[in-house]
């Protein structure tokens, strides 16, 4: 496809995607990735809702039915998210009666999150959501968890020292 250029009206501009062309958009990792997140994500906004739940809400929820009482601090880490960012999805959590925060018993200066009896009876609601999702996906199992482990080599590479340029 060829644009006539505003800046020379009678040059014309290739932009046609090369095969070698490093900006082309589809040669994108960080386009698959926010396309895939979007999208995947997007799955769950019908399933979580009857929940009362938002994906990043529900990612909150995971990680305490995995293991509870959470520092924030701990529960921040655990979901690669800033306390500060995590502090209003806990707040919703709160008043919506699934997670209660108070002072961890073993450090009086931290805050610790924990489920409420709603929010401990909320996870069988939830069992029906992964299944939901592989079936929609049409993929077997053994496909995601592939792109899940190749997803996290990818997030532990971004953690990992750069490689010196050529």
């Amino acid at each position: 496809m060829e644009i006539v250029s505003a800046a020379h009206p009678r040059e014309s501009v290739d932009t046609t995607p090369d095969a070698g062309d490093l900006l082309a958009l589809d040669r994108q990792v960080c386009f698959a990735l926010a396309v895939a997140s979007r999208t995947v994500i997007g799955l769950y906004r019908p399933l979580l809702e009857p929940m009362g739940l938002t994906h990043p809400q529900y990612l909150v929820m995971l990680a305490l039915w995995e293991q509870e009482p959470l520092r924030v601090s701990e529960l921040a880490e655990r979901l690669s998210l800033e306390p500060a960012t995590l502090s209003p999805l806990l707040k919703r959590l709160e008043a919506g009666g699934l997670v209660v925060r108070d002072r961890d018993p073993r450090d009086d200066r931290a805050l610790a999150v924990s489920l409420t009896p709603a929010g401990r009876r909320l996870r069988r609601r939830a069992e029906k959501i992964p299944p939901a999702i592989i079936a929609r996906l049409g993929m077997e199992v053994s496909e995601l968890e592939d792109i899940r482990d190749r997803l996290t080599t990818l997030i532990d590479a971004t953690h990992s020292p750069a490689a010196p340029t050529r």
